[in-house]
């Protein structure tokens, strides 16, 4: 037996620990069923296996370590449902070939293993929904996959399908057609169904968890990363410049956070970015305007208070109070007016200066008696300020 698919049907009840005696499958889907649990350990033996799907069911208790067997595992998807513990540090270590890790609303618990870095090969990895805390790894620049914009897509496929098929023709069997993997993840807010074809969307979604610190500036070297979802946390710090790096991102939900600081520029001249979320953060200062930044409505920044701009309709400090003068009803006032204005000004000053100067001092420096007169004046002032005013006649 090489697929093995009783998915979307109403299995209930623990599953088997049998799984020696079919150690050719290469592909297991069991998804959207009523099973419980735990994975059982003989599962360890399916050394051949490259896909396991287990999504939406009510399995529980820890990965079984036996897994770290399986090293030709590229699809591991436990999405929706009630295992715990801490991720294993072996899944790194030993399922190098992974290109999708799915463990999306589980009860996974401590930190991030650094050695998922190991991961060269993956392309969809979603943590979700989880109880993760500390920090998120700085050895994100290890991801080599998601650190290039181009897939090798032929490979993938090669690697999904053709040992399936080939499998059937070993046992006399053909397919009319390929065997499509069905891939649901969230995509910019909405979960939508994706087939394998379609891998070559990379994304990395580590919300709703406990996670705290800083966003690491590796997060820059993911250049072929499309959706980068950290919301719902408790990270703080400010937003890395060095995620404008990132042009081929389409979403990107930082919201629900405690971030602080102000927008880089940069991230407004990611060209391809069409769902962006910051709200509900401590962020502060002008939202950029750049290129298509500005087409964001109010919902990407609200919950910010240190924020302003267009987007918010907020006056920024630095903007002051400024108004916009309107034209008037009957002509508008222009450079050329404002230049007559001050030069009529500055010409009434000087005749007024010329005649008040000459006004007063010109009849005294002409007429003999009129200094006299004046120059009595002034002692006689003089006199009355030092006592001795009697002694003197006008």
């Amino acid at each position: 037996m090489t697929i093995l698919d009783l998915s979307n049907n109403q299995l209930k009840g623990q599953l088997p620990d049998c799984w020696k005696s079919i150690d050719g499958l290469l592909y297991l889907d069991l998804s959207n069923n009523k099973l419980s649990g735990k994975i059982p350990v003989s599962m360890g033996s399916l050394l051949k296996l490259e896909v396991l799907n287990l999504r939406n069911n009510n399995l529980m208790g820890e990965l079984a370590f036996t897994l770290k067997n399986c090293m030709n595992l590229i699809m591991l998807d436990v999405y929706e449902n009630m295992l715990s513990g801490p991720i294993p540090s072996w899944i790194g270590e030993s399922l190098q070939q992974l290109i999708i890790l799915n463990m999306r609303e589980n009860h996974f618990s401590g930190n991030i293993p650094i050695k998922l870095c190991y991961l060269k090969h993956i392309q969809f990895l979603d943590l979700s929904r989880n109880m993760l805390s500390k920090g998120i790894p700085s050895c994100l620049n290890n991801l080599t996959a998601l650190s290039e914009k181009r897939i090798n897509t032929s490979e993938i496929i090669y690697s999904m399908y053709w040992k399936i098929n080939n499998g059937f023709f070993i046992y006399g069997w053909s397919l009319r057609e390929d065997y499509t993997l069905n891939i649901s993840f969230m995509w910019k807010g909405v979960e939508q169904w994706f087939k394998s074809p379609e891998l070559k969307l990379k994304s990395i979604d580590l919300s709703s968890n406990k996670l705290t610190g800083d966003i690491p500036k590796e997060v820059g070297y993911l250049i072929g990363l499309v959706s980068l979802n950290l919301s719902r946390n408790n990270l703080s710090g400010e937003i890395p410049s060095e995620i404008g790096n990132l042009s081929s991102l389409e979403s990107l939900d930082l919201s629900k956070n405690h971030i602080s600081g102000g927008i880089p520029f940069s991230l407004s001249q990611i060209d391809f970015l069409g769902k962006l979320d910051l709200s509900h953060n401590s962020l502060s200062g002008r939202i950029p305007s750049g290129r298509h930044f500005g087409t964001f409505d109010v919902s990407s920044f609200e919950g910010n208070v240190g924020l302003c701009g267009e987007q918010l309709n907020r006056t920024c400090p630095e903007d002051g109070n400024q108004t916009t003068i309107k034209p008037q009803e009957h002509g508008i006032v222009n450079d050329d007016e404002d230049n007559g204005f001050y030069e009529a000004l500055y010409m009434s000053m000087g005749i007024g200066y010329f005649i008040g100067f000459w006004g007063l001092l010109g009849p005294m420096l002409l007429w003999h008696s009129w200094r006299n007169t004046y120059l009595r004046l002034l002692q006689y002032c003089y006199a009355l300020i030092s006592g001795e005013g009697n002694d003197i006649q006008v």
